[in-house]
């Protein structure tokens, strides 16, 4: 979280769950979770649904509390998956203080749909006037919420859906920003989506849909808002940053980079063959064979050497594996890991960070509703940066588990060498410039 006194900006969600007691309870919610009115809230098991949101579940239902709690607050809110009960229940009670988009897109837009389920249910308590459907030119992938009031004035956007998916399955994201400056650049988003229903060219021709800059104390961050002008498109000034002015690192895990080709995956592309810019990165990817059905069913893991190699979820599942790795939540089909994130050079003064909803393609740029955040703060950029090789350390350490697995070896730790002319394992890093690279960041 943030405020304009610039205390702590974020809060992810966790994706291993050490409760493996408590599965049984779990499966039987998750199989309810796509639709909001067959959830019971009783037979989740909070302790469990706690961890497994992690931070992001907590901060955002925080702000919720805090926004009914402060009964002159007006609560503006865009979501685009909308099925978790805890999140409905909290909107329901903000009665005619709150407004709320829903996206209405494909499936969301079906009578029986948990969007549509939960649009019946806030027009109930907010009015019908306060609900609103829309998909601006294909989607309204927004995720976020605006509290303002005299004692709560905060916004929240990020890569987190306020779905089962989105709170305890896929890695994620969220931010809390606080302050009047930051709600009304949030509020003002929200007003032109709310005025524009659908109308890319009309939304694109607002301030909004350009840098606008978010007030914070000593911390640097604008956000825009999508869909933009072609005037005003960014996606290939994000992709000049990444290719021409990375000088030292980049940790990217962006959901759909693979299946999304275009200026930011050839930048990320063009890393790769520079020895001296550390690039680490994560991207879901389509495993075929698998015994689940979401279309993007396992992950591409680019190493520092450049090799992009795909690895399945279910890849440290099997009887010998212990907790927390082996029991981890489904619940339904679709990506896991659904960060959106870039950071550049997180170890220099020019550390900064791209992130939001926002799926760095064309679509995400000039058709759809988004949020997308450049922060410039060398502090927040480590903190995603540590995000980023949580996941990548978790998903190498599978890799190399399914690598010693098919050559029928044992994985073992390397020991320091017991006779002369052995050569000791960390010799690669005085001697190949990536390797090198590697120690001098975080050795």
């Amino acid at each position: 979280m943030v405020e304009e006194d610039g205390r702590d900006i974020l809060a992810f969600d966790l994706r291993v769950d050490p409760l493996g007691a408590r599965r049984q309870r779990l499966d039987v919610a998750k199989k309810e979770a796509g639709n909001v009115q067959r959830v019971d809230p009783q037979i989740f098991d909070d302790e469990a649904l706690a961890w497994m949101g992690f931070e992001a579940r907590s901060a955002i239902l925080e702000v919720l509390d805090q926004a009914i709690a402060d009964a002159a607050a007006k609560v503006c809110v865009v979501v685009y998956d909308f099925n978790e009960p805890g999140i409905v229940s909290r909107l329901e009670k903000l009665g005619n203080r709150l407004r709320v988009i829903i996206d209405d897109d494909g499936k969301h837009g079906d009578s029986n749909s948990a969007e549509s389920t939960a649009a019946k249910r806030l027009q109930k308590t907010a009015g019908e006037d306060n609900v609103r459907r829309q998909h601006m030119g294909k989607l309204q992938h927004n995720k976020t919420v605006v509290v303002d009031g005299p004692k709560v004035q905060a916004a929240v956007c990020g890569s987190t859906n306020h779905s089962w998916r989105g709170f305890f399955v896929q890695n994620n994201n969220a931010i809390i920003l606080r302050g009047p400056g930051v709600v009304k650049v949030f509020q003002d988003a929200f007003d032109f989506y709310w005025n524009n229903k659908n109308d890319v060219a009309a939304f694109g021709a607002t301030s909004s849909a350009t840098w606008q800059t978010l007030s914070l104390q000593d911390i640097d961050a604008q956000i825009g808002f999508s869909p933009r002008s072609a005037k005003n498109a960014v996606l290939n000034s994000i992709a000049k940053d990444i290719s021409d002015h990375t000088t030292s690192s980049l940790f990217f895990s962006l959901a759909f980079l693979y299946q999304t080709p275009g200026a930011v995956l050839n930048a990320i592309k063009k890393l790769q063959s520079d020895r001296k810019v550390f690039s680490y990165g994560i991207s879901d990817h389509n495993v075929k064979g698998l015994d689940e059905e979401p279309q993007t069913a396992g992950f591409d893991l680019q190493t520092p050497d450049g090799t992009v190699t795909t690895v399945a979820p279910s890849a440290l599942t099997d009887k010998d594996v212990p907790e927390p790795f082996k029991s981890e939540p489904v619940g339904g089909g679709g990506t896991r890991m659904h960060h959106k994130f870039v950071v550049i050079d997180f170890d220099k003064p020019t550390a900064r960070i791209y992130m939001g909803s926002f799926n760095f393609s064309v679509a995400a740029d000039t058709t759809n509703g988004e949020n997308l955040l450049l922060i410039k703060d060398r502090r927040i950029a480590v903190s995603y940066m540590i995000e980023a090789l949580r996941i990548f350390d978790h998903y190498q350490f599978r890799l190399n588990q399914l690598a010693a697995k098919t050559a029928k070896k044992q994985l073992t730790l390397q020991l320091p060498p017991a006779n002369e002319g052995e050569r000791a394992w960390w010799e690669v890093y005085y001697s190949d410039v990536r390797k090198i690279r590697d120690r001098e960041l975080f050795a």
